[in-house]
């Protein structure tokens, strides 16, 4: 059985403690909800920099993230945020900063809000992949966040706009047999960039792909997902402009591979060439290591702009 509380008084990490303490949803706890709703689970640091405009004590604002989870006496019927567990599977969690998700408490305050359902985006697969998926798009944001000429624009308002899912149908022809195959491309994520600029408005859009290393580069079998089928199918999609009925744009799309492991990436840009021998200019490719097989709750990492040209 956990614990509420440890040997010198301080409340269990992964089970919520209730004091009683009354708990109202202020501008910025609903900030966080709303970019714990676009993005999907973020570490402390990612909420903090988002309000860093709202607050001048971190230690304060870390506080209220605790009685977020903790205090269940809201008018929404329970506390706001959870702390996913897989979170606490490594060897020095107690060391690393915390990652917060919604409870149906965050859900139904901020449908309170904007009179709509917050729905976080869906994403199958390990909860460590969803959460690297995460981490990239939040970090893209806080980095637009800090420039003028820069707006991020989200993937909740894209695909709305569009009336579209995620998934699309592209048609693949395997190498060894020829034979065409229907596969569904299902990026990890999208997102737009906004460049104000003195011509005007100018717009480019980007899917992201998040790469623990834990598919194959090549497969004899086209049915396993690979990333030579990865480079053919975007290769179809973005090349034959299907990306634009799909998700109803005319501005360039590209392709954001962020993989955690530098062999690797080295392997899929060797890769890329092989395919592209002249080039090709909508595969981008960068390292995170945080996410690599020594996972470290990572802060935000604002160079990945640097790499979106």
């Amino acid at each position: 059985m956990i614990q509420p509380f440890d040997k010198i008084g301080r409340r269990n990490r992964l089970q919520p403690t209730s004091t009683g303490k009354r708990v109202s949803p202020t501008a910025r706890d609903l900030l966080w909800f709303a970019k714990l709703a676009e993005h999907g689970p973020l570490p402390s640091s990612f909420l903090l920099a988002f309000s860093k405009d709202s607050h001048k004590s971190e230690k304060r604002a870390k506080e209220r993230l605790t009685d977020l989870f903790n205090e269940d006496n809201t008018p929404h019927g329970g506390p706001y945020l959870v702390r996913p567990p897989q979170q606490f599977r490594t060897i020095d969690s107690r060391y690393n900063q915390l990652v917060y998700d919604l409870a149906p408490a965050a859900h139904k305050a901020l449908a309170d809000q904007d009179g709509i359902e917050a729905t976080k985006p869906a994403r199958s697969g390990p909860w460590l992949h969803s959460f690297m998926v995460s981490c990239i798009a939040a970090s893209i944001e806080l980095a637009c966040l800090e420039r003028d000429d820069l707006s991020y624009i989200p993937q909740s308002r894209i695909l709305a706009r569009a009336g579209a899912e995620l998934r699309y149908p592209a048609r693949t022809a395997d190498p060894a047999t020829g034979f065409e195959f229907k596969k569904d491309l299902i990026p990890d994520a999208v997102f737009g960039l906004e460049y104000r600029t003195g011509d005007g408005r100018r717009f480019r859009f980007f899917v992201v792909e998040a790469d623990r290393a834990t598919e194959p580069a090549t497969s004899n079998n086209f049915n396993r997902k690979s990333f030579d089928r990865h480079l053919r199918q975007y290769r179809e999609y973005l090349e034959c402009g299907l990306y634009k009925e799909h998700m109803n744009l005319t501005a360039p799309m590209l392709v954001l591979n962020v993989t955690s492991d530098p062999k690797r990436m080295a392997s899929m840009a060797k890769l890329t060439t092989e395919h592209f021998p002249a080039g090709c200019n909508y595969q981008l490719f960068h390292c995170w290591e945080d996410f690599g097989p020594v996972f470290r709750v990572p802060i935000p990492n604002r160079s990945l702009l640097d790499c979106l040209g």
